[in-house]
């Protein structure tokens, strides 16, 4: 009697070694990774750096020749949750099968899936966008818009990667790793992102002067690249800010198809939730980037507790560093300038322009 045929139960065995040639930036990221957190250096001939990670699961060596060897048990984690977002910028590494015989999931470590509230309504299941932003409130590091779609085979795969409400997600390390597994779901075409470097940011603020406006022209661009990739899609689901006509006054007639639906907690979409943490997902980059160009100087999230940092970076780099690192239309700033002893003149032209004074009511005589 011939054996059983065994290969429909067979699992696939994942790999413990991943191999990458290195930029030199991208060298520079993974030196740094390595260099802090739970890493063990090690000394291996002809490398330029190597560490093992605390709890032994994988090894890294970056060798003089660009060459990137990842091997252990933990080396797919290492790969997909800080290699991708941190060092590559991008997926290599497609889905693990589920291991029950399903389609895969978008989901590392086989489709642990993540409850998204109740059911998905049935606009969650249409072909859609959903748009967010991160770092509209931040002093610090860029603004990031992103719009991602979904439809009845995509949204299902999102919830199981993890998407909410990227407010719902209070670590930073988490969020990436979400992120990561929501943009191997997407694939690089069924998501659009529009990142503000500061000097960006502060350049469209001082030709539009105001948030709202940037929001609505990075947005309306975010919606009109993803309707080309994906032209089954006919809306987008945003958060409401300013005038909820602001987005389509923004359109241009390439996407005059797609209807925009402005509301208030559009995180609760699926799609909405997973622009929201892709778009944070590009602030924490920008801000980890601002730390490679200027060392020493921490730059931390939001607007409060920033005045140290940013008075720091004044006094060591000058005046002018403002515009690459800050939205300079906050307050903030001439906050920073006074205590280091400048003046907005001394910054850019762009990044002298001020909010427009609130517009009060006057008393009319007749």
């Amino acid at each position: 009697m011939p054996p059983a045929d065994r290969s429909a139960t067979r699992q696939p065995q994942t790999p413990t070694l991943y191999s990458f040639t290195l930029s030199r930036e991208e060298a520079d990221a993974l030196k740094g990774i390595i260099s802090r957190g739970s890493f063990k250096p090690r000394s291996v001939p002809y490398a330029e750096a190597a560490a093992e990670s605390a709890e032994g699961r994988c090894v890294v060596t970056l060798y003089r020749s660009g060459k990137c060897t990842v091997q252990g048990k933990g080396a797919r984690d290492f790969v997909e949750f800080s290699m991708e977002p941190l060092v590559l910028r991008r997926v290599v590494l497609t889905p693990e099968p589920s291991g029950d015989g399903g389609d895969e999931s978008g989901c590392a470590g086989g489709g642990r899936a993540v409850v998204f509230g109740a059911a998905l309504s049935a606009e969650a299941l249409e072909p859609h966008a959903g748009v967010d932003e991160s770092g509209k409130g931040d002093f610090f590091g860029p603004l990031a818009v992103c719009a991602a779609y979904a439809d009845s085979e995509i949204a299902p795969r999102l919830v199981a990667a993890g998407a909410r409400d990227s407010k719902d997600v209070s670590d930073d390390e988490e969020a990436l790793r979400i992120a990561a597994r929501i943009r191997a779901v997407l694939r690089p075409n069924l998501y659009a992102l529009s990142v503000f470097s500061p000097i960006g940011y502060n350049r469209a603020y001082a030709k539009l002067r105001s948030v709202n406006r940037v929001l609505a022209w990075a947005h309306a661009r975010c919606v009109e690249k993803l309707s080309s990739a994906a032209p089954a899609m006919r809306f987008a689901i945003s958060d409401q800010f300013g005038s909820p006509d602001a987005v389509r006054r923004a359109m241009r007639s390439g996407a005059a198809h797609v209807e925009i639906r402005s509301r208030t907690k559009a995180e609760s979409d699926i799609a909405v939730a997973a622009a929201s943490l892709l778009a944070r997902e590009a602030f924490l980059l920008g801000l980890a980037e601002l730390g490679r160009r200027f060392p020493g100087i921490d730059f931390p999230k939001g607007a409060t507790h920033v005045r140290a940092a940013a008075e720091k970076l004044v006094r060591t780099h000058g005046a002018a560093a403002l515009a690459e690192t800050c939205k300079c239309h906050f307050r903030t700033t001439d906050q920073v300038l006074a205590a280091t002893g400048h003046g907005r003149e001394e910054l850019p032209p762009e990044c002298r322009v001020l909010p427009k004074p609130p517009q009060r009511f006057r008393n009319r005589t007749k």
